[in-house]
């Protein structure tokens, strides 16, 4: 990718999650990037098409947190909680219009992009829960493409507008949740164990 719209992706995405995607203009964009709109438009087609590199930027290089923990020596349990603490520290200052605008002005790419982004998660929580079922830290008894098919169900909930128009908890906390809910229903003593010791450290506390 080229460095200049790779660096146009990057702080549009940061102005959209900070505003919203309907409050940013490509006026805005331009601004921010200190270029004439001429130029913006050398690079992008137009707003539909800068939302939808966003998109596919994100679930090439940020979608799965996979390069974080990439050669590290983690067991499931540890992967997940390093996720967790990526995806908390992502969606600290989220904006949920940007859900909103996403599903009510461009709704086919952002079908286009869960459905794409689901499938990559499912990959990855069946790989997670087969190595934790190694590594005896989760239960040998689980129906792992149906536990996966299930967790998919939360995300795709949660993305939902009537999700999201209660405002009672933020990203951070309902991502927490949702992680050490999903390890608890599948670890044995042994993992259960193991994920209160390390709560510790890796100050997953959701209260």
């Amino acid at each position: 990718m080229d460095d200049k719209l790779d660096q146009i992706i990057k702080i549009s995405a940061g102005l959209f999650v900070k505003y919203g995607i309907r409050s940013v203009s490509m006026d805005d964009v331009a601004r921010e990037m200190g270029m004439s709109k001429k130029t913006l438009y050398l690079y992008l087609n137009n707003k539909t098409d800068l939302v939808e590199k966003i998109l596919e930027y994100h679930l090439k290089n940020r979608c799965c947190y996979g390069d974080f923990i990439t050669g590290k020596k983690l067991n499931a349990i540890d992967i997940l909680l390093e996720v967790s603490k990526e995806v908390s520290k992502n969606f600290q200052n989220f904006n949920p219009a940007v859900m909103y605008d996403l599903q009510k002005y461009y709704p086919e790419i952002f079908k286009n992009y869960m459905h794409k982004h689901m499938d990559i998660i499912q990959d990855h929580v069946i790989q997670n829960i087969e190595q934790g079922i190694e590594e005896g830290l989760y239960r040998d008894d689980l129906s792992v493409e149906l536990i996966a098919r299930l967790y998919l169900k939360k995300l795709e909930a949660i993305h939902q507008p009537e999700f999201l128009h209660n405002n009672e908890f933020n990203f951070k906390v309902i991502f927490e949740v949702m992680f050490e809910s999903h390890i608890r229903g599948i670890a044995n003593k042994k993992g259960v164990k193991y994920l209160e010791k390390q709560k510790k450290t890796f100050n997953f506390n959701i209260g």
